[in-house]
């Protein structure tokens, strides 16, 4: 018995859950450290520069190719390349396009209860307590120490929280898409964008907190952020640009397959032009406007540039901010409701990285909502489990998110520009796009999509592989040296076995899904499709 017809129930439903996935631990720690990193204004040019080319772009394109899908009677990428292209192969493009969010769940799924076990921790006072152990504390929740120690379940372990979380995206994934995404989407949305109002507040009331340290001002601390230093060296820098392009996916959702399942269960005319923009509006404000305004100003006002400079995501996350809040005046009160509010950015994200793996169960295999969600859950299960257990260094966690969460989404990326840009037709694209739109998307954007995105990507493409594999430094006047990097050396004899057994994993899981879509594909080859002519 087929499924029935799903679909969101409202504009703003889907606007908010398209803007849920994009909004994640990335608006608000990811991005004030790259920005910071790299001069504030040279990273911001790039960055809009980045957005415009490529971000854009692509999120028109995928809410364009989705709703089209949708009319087909397809939601997986799969099922829709193979309705569009028409051709034996091209349902086997669609792979990255519900691999990769499950991949990246496996994981995001261990992050996210960081998050949930951090918030109850600050409310607690573990967190905020005089003389606490920050990073002691961050090395025994996580399990960093050695594989296995993670699987404790005390308060201040995180065990449990993996399983709370858990627990929950499934709980949300089953009810479907109105009653269960969407719906968690309208009320977290709001209260995630009240509480950083409110954090926002706080911090702009900081001033200097310490007289005894007057450059550590918020003045100076919005100055480290934002001044534009040598704005012409940045834009020289191509780890700038790699930076700044690598923000935009994480930022837009874009190439993770997520937005072209969200579309397609829009109706035939609702708007995808202005909803897309208004979804990327919408996290670029959370980005932007709120997490580039809280996070390292408040980190510079207590600890200073020394306390700030190289931290990654981790670690200005969960041990700067905790040492932030423990110095600051209620500081328990707004560590608690920080964690709360990374807790409910983070399940937006997860929930919409199930979605593309249901889709493709439910349409490929022709399970029902309830058998897919149970195969789904024991496939995330048994990933979780992984980088759950070899929690050593994060060497799972980081391994998994180079190849899968990086790498796949770059392929990903491209092969939507491409679709869209060449196989579709920018002009065919364009005009399916502009169906029941209350704007038309400027006419330069046929040439940005057809000819300017695609070597914008491979380009940036090229630069990772240089850097992140080769190991060159890209330092212009220098003769070049290259030095593999430990994701590769760890691959090689004598490298990392988890490192090794994490690549065996997702290659694993590529050839199971080959094997899925070989089978689904028997299925769809007897269905007569509708004409997809705009």
């Amino acid at each position: 018995m087929p499924n029935p017809k799903e679909a969101w129930s409202s504009r703003a439903g889907v606007i908010l859950a398209v803007a849920g996935s994009a909004v994640g631990l990335g608006n608000f720690l990811r991005f004030p450290g790259l920005a910071a990193q790299y001069g504030g204004g040279a990273f911001m040019i790039a960055y809009f520069v980045a957005l415009l080319i490529i971000g854009i772009p692509i999120c028109w394109g995928e809410w364009t190719l989705g709703r089209l899908g949708g009319r087909l009677g397809f939601h997986s990428t799969p099922g829709i390349y193979h309705a569009l292209l028409r051709r034996p192969w091209g349902k086997y493009l669609g792979v990255v396009g519900f691999v990769a969010p499950v991949m990246i769940y496996m994981y995001y799924v261990y992050v996210e209860a960081w998050c949930l076990g951090y918030a109850l921790n600050a409310m607690s006072g573990n967190l905020t307590r005089p003389g606490t152990d920050i990073g002691g504390f961050f090395v025994g929740f996580t399990g960093i120490a050695a594989d296995g120690v993670a699987l404790k379940f005390g308060l201040g372990d995180v065990g449990i929280f993996v399983l709370i979380a858990f627990a929950l995206n499934f709980i949300f994934i089953y009810r479907g898409i109105s009653k269960g995404i969407e719906k968690v989407c309208v009320y977290a949305m709001p209260v995630l964008i009240g509480i950083a109002f409110i954090i926002l507040l706080r911090v702009l009331t900081l001033g200097t907190p310490d007289p005894a340290k007057p450059d550590q001002s918020l003045v100076n601390g919005l100055g480290y952020m934002w001044n534009p230093g040598d704005i012409r060296a940045g834009l020289l820098n191509p780890q700038l640009w790699l930076a700044a392009a690598g923000q935009i996916f994480f930022s837009l959702s874009v190439g993770f397959g997520v937005i072209i399942t969200y579309a397609s269960y829009l109706r035939r005319n609702d708007d995808v032009v202005l909803s897309g923009l208004t979804a990327t509006a919408a996290n670029e404000f959370c980005e932007v406007g709120l997490g580039g305004l809280i996070t390292v100003p408040a980190a510079f006002v207590f600890l200073g540039a020394a306390g700030v400079a190289g931290q990654g995501t981790f670690g200005l996350g969960f041990n700067v901010l905790p040492e932030v809040f423990a110095r600051m005046p209620g500081g328990q009160l707004f560590a608690s409701i920080f964690f709360i509010l990374l807790f409910l950015a983070a399940i937006t994200s997860s929930l919409s990285m199930l979605q593309p793996g249901i889709a493709f169960l439910e349409e490929g295999l022709g399970l029902t909502r309830k058998a897919s969600v149970a195969l789904l859950g024991f496939i995330t299960g048994l990933g979780a489990l992984f980088v759950w257990y070899f929690s050593k260094d994060l060497k799972a966690l980081d391994t998994f998110d180079f190849w899968a969460g990086t790498v796949l989404i770059f392929l990903q990326g491209t092969v939507v520009v491409i679709l869209f840009g060449w196989f579709v037709g920018v002009d065919r694209g364009f005009a399916e796009a502009h169906r029941g739109s209350l704007m038309r998307i400027p006419h330069f954007f046929k040439f940005i999509l057809k000819y300017l995105s695609p070597l914008f990507l491979v380009t940036i493409f090229v630069l990772f592989v240089l850097q992140k594999m080769v190991g060159w430094n890209f330092e212009f006047g220098e003769a070049a040296a290259f030095a593999p990097t430990a994701y590769v050396l760890d691959l090689l004899p004598g490298g990392s076995p988890v490192a090794r057994a994490s690549v065996a994993f997702i290659l694993l899981m590529l050839v199971f899904s080959f094997v899925l879509i070989n089978v689904a594909g028997k299925r769809w080859a007897s269905r007569t499709l509708d004409t997809w002519e705009p």
